[in-house]
């Protein structure tokens, strides 16, 4: 089977304030970097991506592949039209140049939105169809977290979501939605296939798999194919994103419309009867996280406890500079702490030219766009200084190679801060140990990350708190302006409706824990 493989990532953040550009693809962020033709084979040998699965799939069973272009960028806003229409125009001409094809298999996001496009995976499906025709069938491995619209799931076969948050199943997705390419060219059969949107948004920290609800929900997606059918996912959907199509769906496929249907509703109503669950989830305020925090450091157990700086994530259009943990780690005199990343690129050029054991002082860190964060004024000492290049081994990036540009380690009192030239989510041990910070001997860490953390950090925790200092991913999705929604979404578990006139309705009684601990 000749079959052409196709990769462009992005999960959009419409309120985030930087777009991505071609330099954000060209970078990776964390992806492997802009790659294209025969280099693509290498590029994924060793790294956990849905590429990565479908070219091992691929390779098992004798496909003759075409490596066409593979992309990804870390979460931002919108996607720029000239990266959209570049990328999007090498990948279909491409295609279109790589004569006759038994199949097409595109890693995707599923929630890009550009800036001239709603629905980024939507049009360029549509444009993928229009060149190969109705007869080759199309095969995508997507992101838990995409907002997916109901045209895109037209124009495509079969299309497979991760089951895992943190996302350790990368690759596994791509091999799963290869092996359904396989089965389409093999067979001739093209299975029946279910579309479900369901009524409320989660916040992005409460959607873990690691925790409940969501580890129940994700057991039942197994469940449906162990019933019977062909392949089901369930996109909890990524709530930044002020478009119709954001919100939860529920995908499935079948030897039967019986069976495809029957799957998609079993999920969609799971889904809906999870809301009070997911009510149970707490997160803390800056100085109420680390009171707490120093206080379970202090108790019996092993381990650091690890707080989510959950509002500045940089896998949620996060900018990864914000100041109000790290003034809430000084102010508390934390001692054996530490908080990465801080992206300031000027901080860093200041401490490599002073030195290790220099004093520096600094404006670290702030971001003018970010209501109530501003640089926080210190003298630092230079702990640890290095050129920025890791491969973060951890479950997540699964042996990623990382360029975070000139770094540095710099102690204020007792606590330490990881401070990059380039952005990347903290997900990953070995972000701490690059700038010397040994993260299992510390009493308390804080991590720029919501969920995906967790694959590294939970095995080395005695506990993980998330808290709510100022920045552009907001805890709970009500409190995002949106003013596009489909009418009748609500914007948290059991909050406001989103009006067709872009009106919120007054929430019923939220019962379970407050949102957010004083």
């Amino acid at each position: 089977m000749r079959v052409a493989v196709a990769g462009f990532l992005h999960e959009t953040n419409t309120f985030a304030p930087n777009p991505a550009d071609m330099q954000a693809f060209q970078l990776g962020g964390g992806y492997v970097p802009m790659v294209r033709g025969a280099a693509m084979l290498p590029a994924f040998e060793e790294v956990n991506l849905g590429m990565a699965g479908a070219l091992r799939v691929g390779q098992a069973q004798g496909w003759d592949i075409v490596p066409i272009l593979w992309a990804g960028a870390i979460p931002s806003a919108h996607v720029s039209r000239d990266a959209y229409e570049t990328i999007a125009g090498e990948i279909i001409e491409g295609i279109r140049q790589a004569g006759p094809l038994d199949g097409v298999f595109l890693d995707l996001h599923g929630a890009m939105v550009a800036e001239h496009l709603d629905d980024g995976e939507g049009e360029l499906v549509r444009r993928l169809r229009g060149v190969v025709g109705p007869d080759v069938p199309i095969a995508t491995a997507l992101d838990l977290h995409g907002n997916i619209s109901e045209d895109f799931v037209a124009n495509v076969d079969v299309l497979v979501g991760f089951r895992t948050y943190p996302h350790v199943d990368m690759a596994d997705t791509g091999a799963a939605a290869a092996r359904q390419l396989d089965r389409i060219m093999t067979t001739g059969q093209r299975p029946a296939k279910a579309f479900r949107q369901m009524s409320y948004l989660v916040p992005i920290p409460f959607q873990s798999t690691e925790m409940s609800p969501g580890r129940e929900l994700y057991e039942g997606v197994a469940a449906c194919e162990a019933a019977g059918a062909l392949s089901a996912s369930l996109f909890m959907g990524f709530p930044a994103a002020d478009i119709p199509d954001c919100g939860p769906v529920a995908v499935a496929y079948g030897e039967t419309q019986t069976a495809a249907d029957a799957a998609a509703d079993r999920l969609a109503a799971a889904y809906e009867a999870a809301s009070p669950a997911f009510l149970e989830n707490e997160a803390y305020v800056p100085d109420r996280a680390v009171a707490e925090a120093l206080s379970r450091a202090a108790g019996p157990g092993r381990g650091p406890v690890v707080i989510a700086d959950t509002q500045d994530n940089p896998g949620a259009g996060g900018v990864s500079a914000t100041t109000g943990m790290l003034r809430a780690l000084v102010k508390a005199e934390a001692q054996n702490a530490a908080i990465g990343l801080i992206v300031d690129p000027a901080a860093a050029e200041a401490a490599h030219q002073a030195g290790v054991g220099a004093e520096v002082n600094l404006r670290l860190g702030g971001h003018a766009d970010i209501t109530d964060d501003a640089p926080f004024e210190t003298m630092a000492t230079v702990q640890h200084l290095c050129d920025g290049t890791l491969r973060a081994t951890g479950p997540y990036y699964g042996g990623t190679a990382l360029n975070l540009g000139p770094s540095a380690c710099l102690r204020i009192g007792g606590v330490h801060v990881v401070v990059t030239s380039r952005i990347a989510q903290m997900a990953d041990r070995e972000m701490f140990r690059f700038v010397g910070i040994q993260p299992e001997e510390m009493d308390l860490l804080v991590v720029k990350s919501s969920t995906h953390f967790r694959a590294d950090f939970a095995p080395i925790a005695r506990d993980i708190l998330v808290a709510c200092a100022p920045g552009p991913m907001p805890l709970n999705p009500a409190d995002l302006p949106f003013t596009r929604l489909r009418a009748g979404l609500r914007l948290s578990p059991n909050g406001p409706r989103f009006g067709a006139n872009g009106a919120q309705s007054a929430p019923p009684d939220q019962g379970g824990k407050t949102a957010l601990a004083q």
